[in-house]
């Protein structure tokens, strides 16, 4: 199909998914097996220079407990990681400038001889510094866009551009990085309309993964009183990433299980492949609150053990 503005936004309109789902599903088995990839998610600093208005790590939000990991930590809990059988850390802050580019930049160099792929998420920044942590030996990045419509981006992170946004996404993928994208779905002021335009974007940027979510209000925030997205609507969303990316690496997010854990699992059958599993410390991860959630600890060992049991249980194989 020739996807565009009407035919996605149609699309995602159906009263029946069924088709569509089925078709996301076949390509996701044509093009990356039965396999799910399972990441090391590590978040190292809750500290953020941001005010988006729906992030409860917001510079703004002063109910917050701040932490922030020594490198020495970080590197030392990425290569536990490895040790345990993972193979790609994901280093995920909010904007934190005590963490300069040289200091990410050696937490990186002292990693990459564990053999492990490294992946930042560590929001917006000039194109030198994305350089310098290429040659670091960064080999991912990723950099959601939220919503593709410049208005609504504009109202929910007051001092943001989302052209800026899409720059830094663009430099990321010029310079050899495999670019990780992707939106919320449920926003408050989003439509069908807003929806297409953000998959659109995804194929524009050329997007090697996109973590599509719902929307979750945060109470300690300014939208803490508006509804959830959808854990269906979420769910047709992977299913036409998968459509018109057909090579890209689709996660089932955090935040779709914290909304409903049976979608979580069910969107494995729309086109997703990945999945992340948290290995920040148990001392402050539930302080890394974006949105509101549930956190049971575990070492990283049993939860890497646990979440290979889910994916067997799905008659899928980890990896």
């Amino acid at each position: 199909m020739n996807w565009t503005e009407e035919t996605l936004r149609s699309t995602l309109a159906q009263p029946d998914f069924t088709s569509v789902y089925e078709q996301a599903d076949v390509l996701r088995r044509e093009r990356k097996g039965e396999e799910i990839q399972i990441r090391a998610l590590l978040e190292f600093s809750n500290y953020c220079k941001r005010q988006c208005r729906y992030c409860g790590l917001n510079a703004k939000n002063a109910r917050l407990t701040r932490f922030r990991l020594e490198p020495a930590e970080i590197v030392e809990t990425a290569l536990a990681a490895a040790e345990t059988g993972y193979h790609t850390i994901v280093l995920q802050s909010g904007e934190d400038g005590w963490f300069t580019p040289e200091i990410i930049g050696e937490i990186v160099q002292a990693i990459k001889p564990s053999g492990m792929a490294v992946t930042l998420s560590c929001g917006e920044h000039p194109e030198e510094v994305y350089r310098y942590w290429k040659e670091c030996g960064a080999d991912r990045y990723l950099l959601k866009h939220e919503t593709a419509d410049p208005d609504l981006y504009r109202q929910l992170h007051p001092d943001a551009w989302l052209k800026d946004r899409v720059s830094c996404q663009k430099n990321l993928k010029r310079l050899g990085y495999e670019t990780g994208g992707g939106f919320m779905v449920g926003l408050p002021g989003q439509t069908l309309d807003t929806l297409a335009q953000d998959l659109l974007l995804l194929r524009e940027v050329g997007c090697d993964m996109a973590g599509i979510g719902p929307f979750l209000p945060n109470p300690d925030t300014s939208l803490g009183s508006y509804p959830h997205g959808s854990a269906e609507m979420t769910r047709r969303a992977v299913a036409l990433a998968r459509l018109l990316l057909p090579d890209a690496n689709l996660p089932a997010t955090t935040a779709l299980g914290v909304l409903e854990p049976e979608a979580k699992r069910s969107v494995f059958s729309c086109g997703a492949n990945v999945v992340m599993q948290k290995v920040t410390p148990n001392r402050v991860k539930r302080f890394y609150e974006i949105y509101p959630s549930e956190l049971k600890d575990s070492d990283i060992s049993s939860g890497r053990t646990q979440i290979e049991e889910e994916i067997r249980r799905l008659g899928r194989v980890p990896v």
